[in-house]
Parts: structure tokens; sequence; C-alpha cells
């Protein structure tokens, strides 16, 4: 079934003014309007009843609780990308920053429908979601199918690529520089799942593996524990975005050079061009998370589950062992 980001993407518009060409409810000019009749024509594509008209006001909320080991820039490039995404389809965005914002009377009013991140493995605001009778998408993956859409890097397979090119590298002491500890007590599912593919792979190539949670504070005490390990780890993959820097000039205090004496790779969103990594997409995401919700609304089904396979870029931070 055509979707209206089809119809726009063949016209060369946003889905925003495919709406406004279909329905009338602004003015087009007379040339992008057959651009996008012709468009929908040729992609059998018929507007979705289920979706509120432009006149109508139009508000997804975000649960983006600010909760103590997140990192604020990470968590502002995936909100700022959902914001972005939504206004393509002419939504505006209300932005829940409270641990209970889902649970206050009314729920997340005005909001017609509810996207959430920084999902847990069991996260406790799925049966609160249930409750509110709204569409409702995660970023995020928990540890049960929650009959909701789901969208999200594959955290899992993230952890298994980077131990993978270490292990091609000749490396056999590995680390993870992980989040800090209450990041892992919540249970967060991205944190968990690459632990999960991290120490599993590790295994298989046979490689000895430690996983260190840590604050950015603390990177100083964390090279010092890494380099007087036995083994010594000589790769490091690091899941902490406000930690990487930071550890970095650590090691080079203490003469290691990178790559040749210690190798470093990072997952994450914002890592910096010399370094190797598996980029976290935060704008795929958030885009492809309204995209799902706002299906959901229309009430065509849905995939349950969209996994983003991770890329791996070699940046020079990363060399045999």
């Amino acid at each position: 079934m055509a979707r209206i980001t089809d119809v726009a993407r063949r016209a060369g518009v946003s889905p925003s003014t495919v709406s406004y060409a279909l329905s009338g409810k602004r003015p087009i000019s007379a040339q992008t309007r057959r651009r996008v009749e012709e468009a929908a024509r040729e992609l059998g594509y018929r507007p979705q009843p289920g979706l509120p008209a432009h006149g109508a006001p139009n508000v997804l909320a975000v649960a983006a609780p600010l909760r103590r080991g997140v990192h604020l820039p990470a968590m502002m490039r995936l909100t700022q990308s959902v914001v972005t995404a939504a206004r393509e389809y002419d939504h505006d965005v209300l932005l829940l920053t409270h641990e209970e914002g889902l649970n206050r009377p009314g729920g997340p009013a005005p909001a017609h429908a509810v996207l959430v991140v920084d999902v847990g493995l069991h996260d406790p605001r799925l049966p609160v979601l249930r409750s509110l009778h709204r569409p409702a998408a995660l970023i995020g993956l928990p540890a049960e199918p929650p009959g909701l859409p789901c969208v999200d890097l594959d955290y899992r397979e993230a952890g298994e690529a980077c131990v993978h090119h270490l292990a091609r590298l000749g490396h056999r002491a590995v680390a993870l520089a992980g989040p800090p500890p209450e990041v892992y007590l919540r249970q967060t599912a991205s944190a968990r799942r690459l632990v999960e593919g991290f120490t599993a792979a590790a295994d298989r190539h046979r490689l000895v593996s430690s996983v260190h949670p840590a604050e950015q504070s603390g990177a100083e005490a964390l090279a010092d524990r890494l380099l007087r390990a036995h083994p010594a780890p000589t790769a490091v993959v690091v899941q902490n975005d406000a930690l990487l820097v930071p550890l970095l000039t650590a090691f080079r205090r203490r003469g290691r050079r990178i790559p040749q004496d210690l190798s470093v790779l990072a997952v994450g969103t914002d890592v910096p061009e010399t370094v190797s990594a598996v980029t976290v997409p935060s704008a795929r995401l958030g885009a492809l998370g309204v995209e799902l919700l706002l299906r959901e609304r229309s009430g065509p089904p849905v995939p349950g589950t969209t996994l983003l396979p991770p890329r791996l870029t070699e940046r020079g931070s990363t060399g045999h062992a």
C-alpha cells in the first residue's frame, strides 16, 4: 500500500505538501498540485481517513525523561529528529521530560499519540501506554514484544560487529566502557543489548572480555584500571558519548598511542571523525518512529519491530594488536 511519504518522494515535495495538494486545505501552485496528483495516481495512493485534517491541531507527545546517566546532547539530537519528522506531517510535538509524564491525570493531553524513547527491557511505562488507549510507538526494544510498533538500532548486532572487527585485527583481550551504572540498573535496552552482543561475540572468538560502567568524571580511574588489568585489553569499545574524549585523553597521558598501542572503537551519537565507530542513526530513528506512530494511528498494520542494521566505519583508531 502506497504511503504519503512515497507520493512525496515521487513528486519531490514534503508529505505536508502532498496532504495540502490533495485536500485543498491550503493554496498550492497548479504545477505542484498536478505533480502530486500524478504521483498519487501512479502509485495508487488514497488518503488515509484515520489521519486528522491539517486544519485540526495535531500533537504528538514524546516521553523522554531526563534521568541520571542520560547523555543530554544525544537525547536532544533524537528528540530534534522527531520534531523535524513531525513537522513534515504538520504535527507539533509535546516533550515530556518528567519521569511521571505519562501518569498525570488525563495522560499527555493534548497529545493524540505518544512516542516513547530511552526504553528499558522491562519498561514500567508500557502498561501505562496501554491504559491511555492512544496510538503509541517506541524508539527502543523491550525484552518482550509489547504489541506496539518498535524501532531501534540493532544494538546486539552492533556489539557483535565491534568484536568481530577487533578479532580480525588479532586482538585477544577487549573491554567495553559503557554508560554510568544507573543506566544498567534501569536495564536500559540499548546498553543491555550491546553488552549481550559484545560478550557473546567475545566468547565465540575466545577473547578475554570485560565490561566497565563509567561516569564521564571517571575516565582517569578507568584508564588506570584497564591498563593495569591482567591481561590488559589491547582494544576498548566505548558506548558512552560523554566518556569517549576524556578516556582517549587519559590513555594518551599514559603514553598510549591510538591505534599503535591501543585500539578504540565507539558506539554512539556524537563521535569524533578520527574514531572508528558504529554511529547511532538518530535522524533515521526519529523519522521512523514518527512514521510508525502515524501509520498506527491511521489504521493500516505496521511492523511490530524494525531493527536498523549497524554500520561500522573505520576511521583510523583501530589497528592490529
